[in-house]
């Protein structure tokens, strides 16, 4: 049945007043905040005002009456109330009473989001308004043609991980995007992740120093190129990748046509034959799969004849993450102890437990037996035994039924309901701020909790002579999503500002169940506060690691669209799913914005 316009005035007059009576109790706040950023205060206050409220049965009845019912009113809300209250005195013919407001209209609120979304970002890109993020993995430091490729395919905005690297490979990462824009005549903005003060594994024990060579096949086993690898003096730079050191003056005799004979890790017979000299470094080629350690001996062979005898010089620390299922026991030491897998005896029996450190002072004794706690964005889960503020027994709850799951080193833990008192901004943080504060454009606040924070940040960089750079709220904590609407308001006092929904974190912080629902909200009060947002966390992490997207995946990433940016993470096919997700989000744009439905021309409507 349709509702009665008359009785619906006097509620809707209520959400008016209340928005208003919110805007004046904050009016100190919108005194403080930024001019340009004024009108979006205001708003968010409004929103804030009507989400105080139950509103889903008026919702109904204004529906039923072809009205709106505020669903869509974030970016405009009080302009919204307005316009239902002018429509329902028009229904029964009363003179609506005069606007006292001055209220973002439906233009200006997506006027004012586009404002705030290209000062933080940049420009549009043509095609679409949903900016891309590639987080650098430490290939981008030392290979400029991945850089560019990235560029290529519509990579927006580098982002530069400071809790992975180092000063010096970031550094080069901003060197190959500079040359790469002047090349290909594109710009990108840079955003520096400070690793803050989230609980992170510690180092593993070296497991040896290997390197894989591996021809790629095709589907029926034979070989379409061979693993190639580039033999250089130890110490010797190269550009080709990989390169293995080799120590012996043989090498300086090595010509197209000779080869390297070995038996590798495993005992293996093989032959790597020398393609091509470039200066004082040779390329080698194997059509068979080839481990190569430190300190093997190596034969070069011309006509079968030996040359000389050389040896494999030092190759990079290779550390192998170890495997928990469900039911073993852990150990967590609060010092740098390299971690390393659980030792068993012959017949299967645990000699000692699998360990692992994370080394967080004083607030380890906060975690209590009983408290749950989550390893790798919620990939693993366990069960505190037993805590003396140095060592932690573990029991591990859940990981894949199947097949278990794999912990490494720098993974992320999680203790959900436990308050650890850490600052916001480490030594090491202000550290690396000095470092790329004068290179990048924006800064990620990981680990955020409340306004002082975000204040602590702000300081920091005044002091470091870089008001102007952008921050990005990291909101992977539950504190930090119940603090949301503070931290916006303090976010707009000091712009410009955005969002990131770090979806790993948040979703072991406030359960997976609920994970949805909380990025709906934050969605929806960002969009009130007309600040960009940041999808993040395993957006087509699938195709990015082998090449090809799940359906969940492809899903995920039509739903990453109601952002004004995706972040992807690092991965083999990075290239290939950054051209994939921009062909998604191009293909969108005429579909969706925000929460709203955009009627385009269905071919498939066509019924003739």
């Amino acid at each position: 049945m349709t509702s009665s316009p008359e009785r619906l005035i006097a509620p809707i007059r209520e959400l008016y007043q209340r928005a208003l009576a919110l805007e004046e109790r904050f009016r100190d706040v919108l005194m403080r905040t930024a001019p340009d950023y004024r009108e979006s205060a205001r708003n968010l206050l409004h929103y804030l005002a009507l989400r105080q409220m139950d509103i889903r049965d008026l919702q109904d009845e204004l529906a039923s009456l072809g009205l709106s019912s505020l669903g869509r009113s974030e970016a405009h809300t009080l302009h919204t109330l307005e316009s239902v209250l002018m429509a329902l005195h028009c229904l029964i013919k009363r003179e609506p009473p005069p606007s006292a407001s001055m209220a973002v209209d439906f233009r200006r609120g997506r006027a004012l989001l586009h404002e705030h979304t290209c000062r933080l970002f940049g420009p549009l890109p043509p095609g679409r308004s949903v900016r891309i993020m590639v987080t650098m993995p430490s290939e981008a430091a030392h290979n400029p043609s991945l850089v560019r490729d990235l560029l290529a395919a519509g990579m927006d905005v580098m982002r530069i991980n400071c809790a992975h690297d180092n000063p010096e490979a970031w550094l080069k990462m901003i060197e190959n995007l500079r040359r790469a824009e002047r090349e290909l005549g594109r710009t990108c903005k840079i955003c520096a992740d400070l690793a803050g003060p989230k609980l992170r594994t510690g180092p593993l024990a070296t497991t040896a120093r290997v390197i894989k060579l591996r021809p790629e096949r095709d589907i029926r086993g034979r070989v379409i190129k061979p693993a190639q690898v580039w033999f250089v003096r130890p110490g010797q730079a190269c550009d080709g990748s990989p390169a293995v050191p080799l120590a012996g003056a043989a090498l300086d005799h090595a010509q197209p046509g000779d080869a390297f004979v070995l038996r590798d890790t495993r005992g293996r017979y093989r032959v790597l034959k020398i393609v091509t000299r470039r200066d004082d470094a040779v390329l080698a080629e194997c059509d068979r799969t080839t481990y190569l350690e430190t300190g093997m001996p190596v034969s070069l062979l011309r006509s079968r004849a030996t040359l000389g005898e050389l040896r494999v010089g030092d190759l990079p620390v290779v550390t192998e993450p170890f495997m928990l299922r469900t039911g073993d026991r852990l150990i967590m030491t609060n010092d740098d102890t390299p971690g390393q897998p659980a030792v068993r005896s012959p017949d299967g029996q645990i000699i000692r437990y699998a360990q692992i450190s994370c080394s967080i002072g004083a607030t380890f004794a906060a975690i209590s037996p009983g408290q749950s706690i989550w390893f790798d964005d919620g990939k693993i889960g366990g069960r505190v035994l037993d805590n003396d503020g140095q060592k932690m027994l573990i029991e591990i709850t859940q990981t894949s039924p199947a097949s278990g799951a794999k912990l490494g080193a720098e993974k992320g833990v999680n203790v959900p309901g436990v308050h650890l008192d850490i600052p916001a901004i480490t030594d090491k943080d202000m550290a690396d701020l000095s470092i790329v504060a004068p290179h990048v454009d924006m800064i990620g606040l990981s680990f955020v909790r409340g306004p002082d924070d975000f204040w602590a940040l702000r300081r920091a960089l005044n002091d470091l002579g870089a008001p102007h750079i952008g921050v990005i709220l990291k909101i992977e904590t539950r504190l930090g999503f119940e603090n949301l609407p503070r931290l916006l308001l303090a976010g707009l006092q000091a712009p410009p500002i955005g969002v990131m929904v770090a979806r790993g974190d948040l979703a072991v912080e406030v359960g997976f169940e609920r994970l949805a629902e909380v990025q709906e909200e934050i969605l929806w009060l960002c969009e009130a506060a007309h600040l960009p947002v940041i999808w993040a966390t395993q957006v087509l992490e699938s195709m990015a690691k082998t090449g090809a997207p799940s359906r969940a995946e492809v899903s995920d990433a039509v739903m990453s669209g109601r952002a004004e940016c995706v972040m992807l993470n690092k991965g083999a096919y990075i290239v290939e799913a950054v051209r994939f997700l921009r062909d998604v989000l191009e293909r969108m744009e005429t579909h969706q914005f925000k929460k709203r439905s955009r009627f385009r021309r269905l071919a498939i409507a066509q019924l003739d």
